[in-house]
């Protein structure tokens, strides 16, 4: 049985995610800082017959983040595709506001790498070693659209984030040529809603 983790488990892009991998016979190890989201988001898989996990950490604790991997790794077995896509709370930005492109100083810039950009370096390093050994596994990042094909000035010290994360997942594309292991960035250029009472399930989330 092949495990995913999705490191940003909300109840919508993470949600969708897990649905449609447990569908193709993963086991889905969740990976958020709010625990009742995760339960609820468990809780929702819980009719895909996948197992599903869940464990608790902040992606801006390195330690945190490593040892919730460690544990997802334990329980489900070895980590065959990482989704990495984490997005800020309501009190997040209002601790770190989006800024526009002329307004961007180095402070409103720092929360957003410790996010996207270094939060996604840890993870991709606790998972990449195994999965060279393995010769097999996927590293997959999900963000904006700003972040590549998009030009969105009015959260700039978002994308200049979150371009980093994506120019880095496509040299590490590169530099596994051969190796069995894949590195895919997907940009997202749509929102996401959670799902309603008496609405079906959708898996664009």
């Amino acid at each position: 049985m092949s495990t995913i983790a999705i490191v940003g488990a909300g109840p919508q892009l993470g949600r969708a995610i897990g649905r449609r991998f447990a569908a193709e016979g993963f086991d889905v190890a969740l990976i958020a800082r709010n625990c009742t989201t995760l339960q609820e988001v468990a809780a929702d898989l819980a009719d895909t017959g996948a197992r599903v996990g869940v464990f608790p950490a902040d992606v801006t604790d390195r330690p945190a983040l490593h040892a919730a991997l460690a544990a997802a790794e334990e329980q489900l077995g070895p980590i065959d595709v990482l989704e990495y896509s984490p997005a800020p709370a309501p009190a997040d930005l209002r601790r770190a506001p989006l800024v526009e492109a002329t307004k961007v100083t180095v402070e409103s810039v720092l929360a957003q790498l410790d996010l996207y950009l270094l939060g996604g370096v840890a993870a991709v390093q606790h998972v990449l070693p195994g999965m060279l050994e393995r010769g097999t596994g996927t590293v997959l990042v999900s963000s904006g659209a700003g972040s590549g094909p998009m030009i969105a000035p009015h959260v700039a010290n978002v994308q200049i984030a979150t371009g980093g994360m994506r120019n880095w997942i496509l040299n590490l594309h590169t530099a596994l040529s051969g190796t069995g292991v894949y590195a895919a960035h997907v940009a997202i250029c749509r929102l996401h809603r959670p799902r309603r009472p008496g609405f079906p399930a959708r898996d664009d989330g």
